[in-house]
């Protein structure tokens, strides 16, 4: 049954912020992991990348993760809000790290005025910022001066397809699944090029290097999907491999879903819903009851396209955080409007990014063995108990 439909903007503001959910167990979620039994995933044509731009409660992401030649790190990111159908809002993020403690990370944070699609919805404007899909569907370009700190003018282009898991990237929700209430998607580009430049106060960052792209679309109030995360963007020489693994709150049985995948240049090696994230060793964050990780292990297992068993593993110390965000901090109000209301909800986002040691991917495909070191950026999200 769906949610009662509010006939009065006070009435779905109370729904919005609303409290605990009802426990309504494991069998009001699809995991997209059931679609993965038959097809472990799907190569992204361009349809698989229009925005959907939702006119219930959502938030729907485009983020560019940034590993350049030069040893820097830097995202950027566009959100899309929608507060249970009475108010959309749009903000750009851009933060480019400082990778030795030096000095403060740069991290700006704009909203974004007069949003639209293109036709097709694969590319986004508002005043001052554009995220354009190419014609052919293979680059983006992500232009903003919405901030004078952090003007940002890059393109990506994949070099290895991207892909989503099962047939539809999606895992359901609601105790009727024919007609559910809620989703979780992804799509992903995991490995790509990146040229253009982020201008800020301390001179141009030069984003010629790697980069990543992930398409996220929560079609729900955010706490009521995943209660935490654990992400994984590694780039090798050779090998890109990510994960995205959320477990939602105990409203849906705590259920585990992991979509990730390994590739290299034209094409990827494996990619499904049989994964895990171990968080090998933990501290207790002081300042909050998170059982920060300190080391951590990402699995993924597979069949390659000739019928090969496939694993892989990168595992290995996360040394310190690079950063620690209170998303009540730093989030908008209107994201704020959605969370205020629930129990015990003080979600904190780890970031890492281990520097003095690189971690190292090992491949198992059949009887070939294969160990290449590269570059992680990890984050751990812990948002309700």
């Amino acid at each position: 049954m769906m949610p009662p439909t509010p006939h009065h903007p006070l009435d779905a503001l109370a729904n919005v912020a609303g409290t605990k959910e009802p426990i309504y167990g494991p069998e009001a979620i699809r995991s997209v992991a059931e679609e993965a039994k038959t097809t472990p995933y799907t190569e992204t044509a361009k349809d698989d990348l229009k925005w959907q731009a939702m006119e219930s409660t959502c938030v729907e992401t485009q983020c560019f993760y940034f590993m350049t030649d030069s040893g820097q790190l830097a995202f950027a990111q566009v959100i899309y809000s929608n507060v249970a159908g009475i108010r959309t809002t749009c903000q750009f993020n851009c933060k480019v790290f400082s990778l030795d403690g030096s000095k403060p990370h740069l991290w700006c944070s704009t909203p974004l005025n007069n949003h639209e699609f293109s036709e097709d919805k694969t590319s986004f404007y508002a005043t001052d910022c554009a995220v354009e899909l190419s014609e052919d569907g293979n680059s983006y370009t992500i232009k903003s001066l919405n901030d004078e700190r952090s003007i940002v003018n890059v393109t990506i282009k994949r070099t290895a397809p991207g892909f989503k898991i099962g047939t539809s990237g999606t895992t359901l929700f609601g105790t009727d699944l024919a007609n559910p209430w809620g989703s979780m998607r992804h799509v992903f580009w995991p490995r790509c090029v990146a040229e253009g430049t982020i201008a800020t106060p301390d001179g141009p960052v030069d984003c010629k290097g790697r980069a990543m792209f992930v398409h996220a679309l929560q079609g729900m109030k955010p706490h009521h999907a995943a209660a935490k995360w654990n992400f994984c963007n590694f780039q090798g020489p050779n090998y890109s491999a990510v994960l995205m693994q959320y477990t939602t709150p105990p409203s849906y049985g705590s259920t585990v879903v992991n979509v990730g995948g390994i590739v290299k240049d034209n094409e990827i090696i494996f990619a499904g819903a049989e994964g895990a994230v171990t968080h090998v060793a933990i501290k207790g964050d002081t300042e909050n009851d998170w059982p920060e990780p300190t080391a951590i292990k990402f699995e993924w297992k597979g069949t390659t396209k000739d019928g090969k068993q496939a694993d892989a593993v990168l595992e290995g110390e996360l040394e310190d955080k690079l950063d620690r965000i209170d998303v009540m901090a730093e989030v908008p109000g209107f994201v704020k409007q959605i969370v205020a209301g629930a129990v015990g909800t003080k979600p904190y986002i780890y970031q890492y990014a281990p520097q003095k040691k690189k971690l190292t991917l090992k491949l198992k495909l059949g009887e070939e063995e294969i160990s290449e070191e590269g570059y992680l950026f990890s984050e751990a999200t812990f948002i309700s108990a």
